[in-house]
């Protein structure tokens, strides 16, 4: 992960075989290399650090500094520039399957969004946003603040009313993205959302918006289950081009092949740092496979049933 990148850290946290703590599972971290090794030697239990309260929350949870009494790598990650953070939550039923961390670095620098929004429907009957990161695009927080949507309007009512991962091309001229005009001033280009069936009877969806200069992903891919226990590929976009090319890209994934196959086998979301050997179709054309890592999260409905795997290439 380069310092251009919106993301510049990600992290697999999984519970012990007592269920009582989160150990880190992998993770990539680039060439931050004494926040990885403090890291390897942290566990958190239930509530404690961002890991811990977002598997506390049963929801995704946003934390817009690191530099709060909960987050328990202050030092290191002020020395690595990481200045935010998104946990990611992934529940099979009441069990904690594991959490997924992303970290930011310096807002002024970055241009992009990661929300994350909800409905309680005992009290509203749309999707309000719960929190959310944007770097240097305040902007564009702004609007979102005073947005809604109802099921199947914009980007989050769409994944809502979907309940299924969904990408969105070219969303500063999409009708569909109702935050347009905001989004062609601040630059932002390619969109992501992801529904998350954690938190009985609530609803919460992310949404990760990317900006070609400090891009969140240079590519993401969604896959589903064909019904005969492989994956197919559904839809896909990245950075370099509006849509994706189909250059060495395997029609099917069995399960334990490779990066995608490692998610369908175990249920788990899996993280390489290197895509030559997991993941080859991810790297655009003409880009070496060698320098770029990947990450592949499972989408679970409430049952911890899998409905699709989201690849995401740095």
């Amino acid at each position: 992960m380069s310092k251009t990148a919106f993301i510049r850290a990600a992290e697999i946290w999984l519970p012990t075989a007592d269920g009582t703590e989160l150990v880190l599972g992998s993770g990539l971290y680039g060439p931050l290399h004494a926040f990885a090794e403090l890291s390897r030697d942290t566990r958190f239990r239930k509530g404690e650090g961002l890991p811990g309260e977002a598997w506390a929350a049963r929801h995704p949870i946003v934390m817009r500094s690191l530099a709060t009494s909960t987050f328990r790598r202050i030092a290191a990650a002020a020395e690595a520039g990481l200045t935010s953070g998104i946990a990611m939550p992934i529940f099979s039923g009441d069990a904690i399957r594991a959490v997924v961390v992303l970290f930011c670095g310096d807002a002024a620098d970055q241009v992009g969004a990661i929300e994350v929004w909800s409905n309680d429907p005992e009290t509203d009957a749309q999707i309000g946003l719960h929190d959310g990161y944007y770097g240097g695009a305040e902007l564009f927080e702004m609007t979102s603040r005073m947005k809604r949507f109802g099921k199947g309007f914009g980007l989050p009512g769409t994944v809502w009313a979907a309940e299924m991962p969904m990408v969105f091309r070219e969303i500063y001229r999409s009708e569909r993205f109702l935050r347009q005009e905001e989004a062609r001033q601040v630059g932002l280009t390619l969109g992501l959302g992801l529904p998350f069936d954690g938190d009985p009877g609530k609803t919460w969806i992310m949404v990760f918006l990317s900006a070609l200069g400090t891009p969140i992903a240079g590519r993401f891919e969604v896959w589903v289950p064909d019904g005969s226990g492989g994956l197919i590929y559904e839809t896909g976009l990245s950075e370099a081009a509006t849509d994706v090319s189909a250059a060495g890209r395997p029609t099917r994934i069995a399960a334990g092949d490779g990066l995608l196959g490692a998610v369908l086998a175990s249920g788990l979301p899996v993280a390489s740092a290197d895509c030559a050997a997991d993941a080859a179709w991810l790297v655009d054309p003409g880009e070496p496979a060698e320098a770029h890592s990947a990450l592949a999260m499972p989408c679970l409905d409430a049952a911890g049933a899998l409905k699709a795997v989201t690849a995401w290439r740095f």
